[in-house]
């Protein structure tokens, strides 16, 4: 029979050789395969299902993406990836990295690109040979996003009415992590209320409360991140709210 540090120096071998393969699999692509859907000046669409509106279209110079699996019911939304294809006689070894702006579902594709994202899984002078395949197997891999000079804000959805119905939507949400609720302080009930998500990225609420509004949100199950007084009084729809917050 082994003595307690015979088990222990064993332990600690199983974990050293397991180690170097748990950290790998964080970093490892997952394979499937990419389309793409045109617009007329080649960036994304401000109709996409995520509710960013223009946001939507042109964050990440147009390098966007609609996913189907990995939208998540709207969780999605925002998150950055980079993928890369697999034809080595006309792919880049860079790949290209999109921000999720919408939903979508192609011929078993998780990825449906911008023409200006798909275009960049190419080598310089072969992006016209992939956009002729029209669907090319890929490999992909979450990555931080990352707004260099821009803190996580909250828009007031064009969606909403004052002061009956407030809509928001974070924009501008860097690193990977994913906002899970929001809720708004209720001063006369001295209680948070929670906002629903309606849709995409867009958290709302019926008759929110009166006055400036504190609001605190949640980031992928974390403490709770509170910003007192962050909507005003009279908000407007389509105005921005900046946090001064940038996610890791």
């Amino acid at each position: 029979m082994g003595s307690p540090l015979d088990s222990y120096i064993s332990l600690l071998c199983v974990i050293m050789i397991l180690l170097p393969s748990l950290c790998y699999s964080q970093d490892s692509y997952v394979s499937s395969r990419a389309t793409y859907y045109g617009s007329p000046d080649s960036f994304g669409t401000p109709t996409g299902a995520c509710g960013y509106k223009e946001y939507g279209s042109t964050i990440n110079g147009g390098e966007v993406t609609g996913v189907s699996k990995l939208f998540k019911n709207g969780t999605g939304c925002g998150a950055c990836y980079l993928v890369r294809c697999k034809y080595s006689q006309h792919c880049s070894e860079e790949g290209t990295k999109v921000v999720v702006t919408d939903h979508g579902e192609g011929d078993n594709t998780d990825f449906i690109l911008s023409a200006r994202a798909y275009s960049k899984l190419a080598l310089q002078g072969q992006a016209e040979i992939l956009f002729s395949y029209g669907v090319v197997d890929i490999e992909y891999k979450r990555i931080s996003c990352q707004y260099p000079g821009y803190s996580l804000v909250f828009k007031v959805h064009e969606h909403s009415k004052f002061p009956n119905y407030l809509a928001l939507i974070p924009i501008y949400q860097a690193g990977v992590s994913e906002i899970t609720a929001v809720e708004l302080w209720q001063e006369d009930c001295k209680e948070w209320r929670g906002m629903r998500r309606a849709f995409g990225a867009v958290w709302d609420m019926p008759n929110p409360p009166e006055g400036a509004i504190n609001l605190r949100f949640q980031v992928s199950g974390s403490n709770w991140i509170q910003l007192k007084s962050l909507i005003p009084s009279e908000w407007k729809a389509g105005a921005t709210y900046n946090t001064a917050i940038q996610l890791d």
